[in-house]
Formats: structure tokens, C-alpha cells, sequence
């Protein structure tokens, strides 16, 4: 095999973006094999990637690492969606245990050289406090009590603790802003396709994007250079949450807070967005995040700005249909009255 080709385990492979990745790596020479590893098997192609069978939370995994003389490990199984997991304690499980079993596993293996973790910057959380640009040294304003960003947090707490056990292992951590681009299916991009676009009332949040292919390309950078640490990464630029919705040519409903949060709800129940309580705080808020560490030490440069790659988005929208407009035009019927003060009813 030579001592240069890299045998790489990664995790999260059933989705798209796992799978993408892991395929893209394996078309790369200097990468000598790698093992896609998920609980149910990928849809689409996955080329020349073996896909494992396993579910991350099961000990099995340690034995997967060292049987297939594993030496770099990619953690992309942290999933942001409790729909897509079958609910928030499925969730918090597959995130927190899924990650608890894989860092015991990584611990276990001699061979392992280097561990890179798809984080992201919903650790900073969004509010009120916030400083203009989050450095990777500071942490959120409040401290996250639920969802994804507790999650994040307790994750990057455990992969701290793993990179202070296996000081021989090194580990990169990239916190990584909304992805972005025409293939991305995420809250925000399916909030960004709603026909008209709630946004909360007196507040314009300050956005970042990562455009998904140089979410990809930094991901391989990681996983093929040399550099440990923890790396904010996102496009250059700052794009606020009014421009990004002229930019989509789409009209803005602008909704006082605690009516977001009941459109949130009435978007969730009728199934055409999977609007969180963390999701209405980063439309109110938004967040910057300094990149200066991603160019100096990680070495690396997105292609793309947070406003180039939202025109690579936007440019794949297709007019909208009157279909998802009449069931926004029912959800908004049904919010109470501000007078009122109820929840939705019906």
C-alpha cells in the first residue's frame, strides 16, 4: 500500500452529504481506501467507497477501525434535524452516544494517526449578546439548554477530552457555517425555498455561508494536511437576512418574535419546514464568525464568498408554485391575535 495512501473511515455515509464526500475522497490518489460507515445503507452512488453496515452507538465500530487498519477517521454523523432522526431523543442519541462510542473506539485503536470532526458554528449560538464576530476561543453567550447546539457542545467537550487522552492522534475540529448551495437540503435552505419568506419583525440577522463544495474541499484539506485545532469556516463577507431575501426575488412576511415561533410550529406540522426554536434565533440574531485562523494556520481559502455561494443558490430556485403559498396563507390563519395570546388552534 505505501506508507502515503491514507485509510479512511467516515462516518454519517446514508446521507447526502456523507456520501458525496466519502466518494470524492476515494477518487482521490493519495487516499488508499475508505470505509463508509452508517446504520442503513447510502441511496445513490458511492464508487469506489466500501460501505459497513453499523450503527456508531454499537462497540463494534472499534473493531471495524483496527480490522481495517483505519488511520484517519472523519466524524460527518452529526445530524441537525430531529426530523430526519426520527424525533430529539433519537436525536440527541445518535449524536451524544453516537459520538461517545466512536471516540471510545478511536481510543482503542493504536494505529489511528488523525480524527477530523464536522462541527459547526450553531455552537456559538444566536443571540442578543453576541459579539460582532465569534473567535474560536469564546464560547456562546448563553449557554445552549436543548437542541442541536447542546448537542454540538457536548460532542466537542468529548472530542477535547478524547484529544487530550491520545495526544498521538491529531484532531481538527472545523465549525463550519450553514451550508449553502443548489444540492444542500437543510432547515435553512428549505427556509430560503418557501415562497414567501417569514422574517421577524425589527431585526435583520447577519448571515454566513459555506458553499457546499467548499464545505467538501475543506473537509479533504483537513483530512490530508497536517493541522490540528479548532478552525471556524466559512465564506468571506456577511450577507443580512433582508438582502439574501431581495436577492431571492421572493416577498418577506415580517412577523413579531412570538408569532415566528407559531409559524415555526405551523411550518412543522404541515411538513414544509423544520423550524427549531435555535432556527428562529438565528433568523432573529444570525452570527459572524471570525475566519482569520481557517487561512493562517489551517492553510485553507473557500472559493466562494457567504454571497457568491448564496447566488449559486438562489440561481437553482425555480418559480414557486401556488401550493406551498396557499398552505402558508392557511398556517398564518391560524396564529392567534397578538390580543389573544393563545397557541394556534385546529
Amino acid at each position: 500500500m505505501g506508507s502515503a495512501g491514507k485509510v479512511v473511515l467516515v462516518t454519517g455515509v446514508s446521507r447526502d452529504l456523507g456520501r458525496r464526500f466519502a466518494r470524492a475522497l476515494a477518487d482521490d490518489p493519495r487516499i488508499a481506501r475508505v470505509i463508509g460507515v452508517d446504520a442503513v445503507p447510502p441511496r445513490g452512488d458511492i464508487g469506489e467507497v466500501s460501505f459497513i453496515r453499523a450503527d456508531i452507538r454499537n462497540p463494534v465500530i472499534a473493531k471495524i477501525i483496527v480490522k481495517e487498519d483505519v488511520d484517519t477517521v472523519v466524524h460527518m454523523a452529526v445530524i441537525s434535524t430531529p426530523g430526519s432522526a426520527g424525533g430529539r431523543n433519537t436525536m440527541k442519541e445518535l449524536n451524544v452516544i453516537g459520538t461517545m462510542q466512536l471516540l471510545a473506539a478511536c481510543q482503542k485503536a493504536p494505529g489511528l494517526q488523525a480524527l477530523v470532526v464536522k462541527s459547526t458554528t450553531t455552537v456559538y449560538g444566536a443571540s442578543s449578546r453576541d459579539p460582532a464576530m465569534f473567535t474560536e476561543d469564546m464560547g456562546p453567550r448563553r449557554s445552549p439548554r436543548s437542541g442541536y447546539a447542546k448537542d454540538v457542545a457536548e460532542i466537542e467537550g468529548y472530542v477535547r477530552g478524547f484529544a487530550r487522552r491520545r495526544p498521538d492522534v491529531r484532531v481538527t475540529t472545523l465549525r463550519m457555517a450553514n451550508a449553502i448551495g443548489p444540492e444542500v437540503s437543510s432547515p435553512l435552505t428549505t427556509y430560503f425555498r418557501l415562497p414567501v419568506i417569514p422574517t421577524v419583525l425589527g431585526h435583520d440577522a447577519r448571515l454566513q455561508f459555506l458553499h457546499d463544495r467548499d464545505l467538501m474541499a475543506v473537509l479533504r484539506h483537513a483530512t490530508l494536511t497536517e493541522t490540528a485545532g479548532t478552525y471556524n469556516v466559512a465564506g468571506d463577507g456577511i450577507l443580512m437576512l433582508s438582502q439574501a431575501v431581495r436577492r431571492l426575488q421572493r416577498p418577506a412576511l415580517p412577523l413579531p418574535t412570538f408569532m415566528m415561533g407559531n409559524m415555526g410550529s405551523a411550518l412543522r406540522s404541515a411538513r414544509l419546514a423544520d423550524f427549531s426554536p435555535e432556527q428562529t434565533a438565528f433568523l432573529t440574531f444570525g452570527r459572524g464568525v471570525d475566519t482569520t485562523r481557517m487561512r493562517t494556520s489551517l492553510g485553507f481559502e473557500p472559493e466562494h464568498t457567504t454571497a457568491s455561494a448564496f447566488a449559486d443558490f438562489a440561481a437553482s430556485l425555480t418559480p414557486t408554485g401556488g401550493h406551498l403559498e396557499r398552505a402558508l396563507a392557511r398556517a398564518s390563519a391560524r396564529l392567534p391575535e397578538p390580543a389573544a395570546g393563545g397557541g394556534p388552534h385546529g
